[in-house]
C-alpha cells in the first residue's frame, strides 16, 4: 500500500481545515450568572443559531441567549463537508405513514426551498462564505452502482423531485469533471459549495448585531422542564438561565446531556483537506462548475473543490465508537485518514501526488429510525431540533424556521411538515453499537465485491446491511 503524502504543514484535528484557514476565534464572555430570559438555546452550530435569528427577526422584542460550551461552530457545523444540499436522510416511507405522501413531499420540497434561503441570508448579512451554487455532480464508478443511481432517480422522483431536480447526465452535459472510473453520473441543481465556518462565525456576528446574548465557554450540564410553577431552565457551570422556552439544538453533543427529550446516538464523520492542486492536474480533472461531488458507493464519501484549489473529501468513519461521543479537538484516526486519500485517489488518480495537509474530525447526531426531528413539548417548555445525520446544513436553517413558527404559536405550512412531533424508539447503546459495526462492515464489503467482481447489481450483502440499519 502506498505511503499517504504528506505536507510538511499536515495538522490532525485542530477542530477542522475550516478554523485553520479563518484563524480560531476568540472566544465571547461566558454567562455572567443566573438569568432570565424569554428563550434560551443550547448550542451555537447552525440549528441554534438558525433558531436564534429567525426568532430575533421575527420579533426583535424577545430576549434571547444562545449558551455554548467552545465557540459558535465548533461542533458539527465547523467541521462539515461544506455541502448546503437538499439532499434528506429521513425515511419517507415513515413520514409518509404517519402524515401522507403529500406531506413528506411538502418535506423535500421545502429542502430544496433552504438552499437559496441560505445562500440568500449569508448574501442579505454580508457574510462572505466562499458560496458556489454549483449543483451537486453523483457519480457511479461500476455497473452496480449505475443501477443503484437509476434506482434511486426514479426513487426521489415519486417522492418530490421533479426530472428538472435530479437527472442522469449525458457524457457531454454540464462543466467537465473527469473522475476516473465513472460510468455513470446524476446532477441535482440544488445545492451549493460553502465554506463552513466563515457561515457559522458569520451568522454568530448577525445573531449578535441583532441583539441576541451569545455566551462562549458555558457548559450546560443539564435541562429542566417546567414543573408546576418553577420555570424551564438550563444548568451551566457559571448559573441557571431561566426562560419561557428553552431549545436543546446539540445534535452530536446530546448524549451527554442530562435531561428530557428525544436522545440519539451519535457517529463519527472524517475529513482531509490536500494542499492546492497545481494548475496542471486541474486541466485534467476540469471541475470549472464548482460542483459538490458525491459517489454511489455504500460507504460514500463528498467532495469539494475550495475557493483555493484544494480537494477536500469526507465520508462517515468506521464505527470505532457509537453512543455518547464527544468531539475533542477533532483528532482522526490514521485507517479513516488512509480511507479517505485512497477514495480520493480512486477517483482523481492525477491528484494522487498532491499532499494531505490537513484531516480531522466531528460528530453527528444519527437516530436510530434515521428520521430527523423538530419537536415543542408545551407542557414541559422544552424544544429540540436534529439527528439530521449528512444533511445538516441545510436540514439545520429549515429546523430553525421550523422552531421560530412553533415559539411564536403560529400554524405554518413548516410547523405541518412530518419530522415535526416525530419521536422516534431507541434501543440499547451495546446493541446499536454492535449493529452499526455490522452494518458498516457490510457495505465496506459489498463495495469491495461490486468492484472487484464486476457485478451489475446491487450486492445482496448491501440489502442485508439495509435491514439491520432500518433504511
Amino acid at each position: 500500500m502506498r505511503t499517504i503524502p504528506r505536507s510538511q504543514r499536515f495538522a490532525n484535528g485542530a477542530v477542522s481545515f475550516w478554523f485553520r484557514e479563518t484563524g480560531l476565534p476568540k472566544y465571547r464572555d461566558p454567562l455572567p450568572g443566573d438569568a432570565d430570559y424569554d428563550v434560551c438555546v443550547v448550542g451555537a452550530g447552525f440549528t441554534g443559531l438558525w433558531t436564534a435569528y429567525y426568532l430575533k427577526k421575527e420579533q426583535p422584542d424577545l430576549r434571547i441567549a444562545v449558551l455554548e460550551r467552545e465557540f459558535a461552530g465548533y461542533g458539527a457545523s465547523g467541521r462539515n463537508g461544506g455541502r448546503l444540499s437538499a439532499e434528506f436522510t429521513g425515511s419517507r416511507e415513515h413520514y409518509a405513514r404517519a402524515h401522507g405522501k403529500a406531506a413528506t413531499v411538502a418535506l423535500q420540497r421545502a429542502m430544496m426551498d433552504t438552499v437559496d434561503e441560505v445562500l440568500a441570508v449569508a448574501e442579505a448579512e454580508g457574510i462572505d462564505a466562499d458560496t458556489v451554487k454549483g449543483g451537486m455532480r453523483l457519480v457511479a464508478t461500476n455497473a452496480a452502482q449505475r443501477e443503484r443511481l437509476t434506482e434511486e432517480i426514479a426513487y426521489l422522483q415519486e417522492w418530490g423531485y421533479w426530472p428538472d431536480d435530479i437527472h442522469m447526465l449525458e457524457p457531454d452535459d454540464g462543466p467537465r469533471l473527469l473522475v476516473d472510473g465513472a460510468v455513470a453520473s446524476a446532477y441535482c441543481p440544488h445545492a451549493a459549495r460553502v465554506q463552513p465556518a466563515k457561515l457559522v462565525t458569520g451568522l454568530a456576528r448577525a445573531v449578535e448585531e441583532l441583539g441576541v446574548d451569545l455566551f462562549e465557554g458555558t457548559a450546560v450540564t443539564g435541562i429542566r422542564a417546567r414543573e408546576g410553577v418553577s420555570r424551564p431552565a438550563a444548568v451551566t457551570d457559571h448559573g441557571t438561565v431561566y426562560a419561557d422556552h428553552v431549545v436543546r439544538a446539540t445534535e452530536g453533543f446530546t448524549p451527554g446531556l442530562r435531561g428530557p427529550g428525544r436522545q440519539w446516538p451519535t457517529a463519527p464523520v472524517s475529513m482531509v483537506a490536500t494542499e492546492p492542486v497545481p494548475a496542471r492536474v486541474w486541466e485534467r480533472i476540469g471541475w470549472e462548475g464548482r460542483e459538490v461531488l458525491g459517489d454511489t458507493a455504500h460507504a460514500s464519501v463528498y467532495a469539494q473543490r475550495t475557493s483555493d484549489d484544494r480537494i477536500v473529501i469526507g465520508g462517515r468513519d468506521a464505527p470505532h465508537r457509537v453512543g455518547p461521543g464527544r468531539d475533542g479537538d477533532g483528532t482522526t484516526r490514521p485507517q479513516a485518514i488512509a480511507e479517505l486519500w485512497h477514495a480520493l485517489t480512486r477517483m482523481f488518480p492525477d491528484a494522487a501526488d498532491v499532499p494531505v495537509e490537513h484531516a480531522w474530525s466531528g460528530m453527528i447526531g444519527l437516530p436510530d429510525d434515521q428520521c430527523p426531528t423538530v419537536c415543542l413539548d408545551r407542557e414541559s417548555g422544552l424544544a429540540w431540533a436534529g439527528g439530521y445525520s449528512d444533511s445538516g446544513m441545510g436540514a439545520g436553517n429549515l429546523a430553525g424556521r421550523t422552531l421560530r413558527d412553533l415559539l411564536l404559536g403560529r400554524e405554518t405550512d413548516l410547523t405541518r411538515l412530518p419530522w415535526v412531533g416525530h419521536r422516534g424508539d431507541g434501543e440499547g447503546t451495546g446493541r446499536r453499537r454492535v449493529r452499526t459495526r455490522v452494518v458498516h462492515g457490510l457495505y465496506r464489503t459489498a463495495d469491495r465485491r461490486e468492484s472487484a467482481e464486476e457485478r451489475t447489481r446491487t450486492s445482496r450483502l448491501a440489502g442485508l446491511a439495509e435491514r439491520l440499519s432500518g433504511r
